[in-house]
């Protein structure tokens, strides 16, 4: 039974998963289906946090819109998100940026990955 399962789940897995970790700045493009029409919306953020794996994986990402914040999370192997493209690299030491709910402005911000 559970190699039933297995075969079937790398069955959906995307062929192609952008590299990206937590920290980052990342734009997420999703396909948005509004009556008839499909169309691509961009949501670009900070990458919170990464749980699960395989199939079930998902991506929080947060961004400040109109000084609320924002945060959604994304299956990263769904037929919904389009690509992900990350714009820079965070320098994190955490796995999990929960910290960052409660902050605005500088102290908000996280420092470029210089390579």
């Amino acid at each position: 039974m559970n190699e039933i399962i297995k075969s079937i789940e790398t069955a959906q897995l995307k062929k192609e998963v952008p590299q990206f970790r937590v920290g980052d700045t990342v734009k997420v493009y999703a396909k948005v289906i509004e009556g008839t029409r499909e169309r691509i919306q961009v949501f670009e953020g900070t990458v919170l946090k990464r749980q699960n794996g395989g199939v079930r994986e998902t991506f929080t990402v947060r961004k400040n819109s109109n000084g609320i914040g924002v945060e959604k999370t994304w299956p990263l192997h769904s037929p919904i998100v389009d690509k992900v493209e990350v714009v820079r690299h965070g320098k994190v030491r955490r796995a999990k940026l929960n910290y960052l709910r409660g902050r605005v402005g500088k102290s908000a911000k996280i420092k470029e990955l210089v390579k």
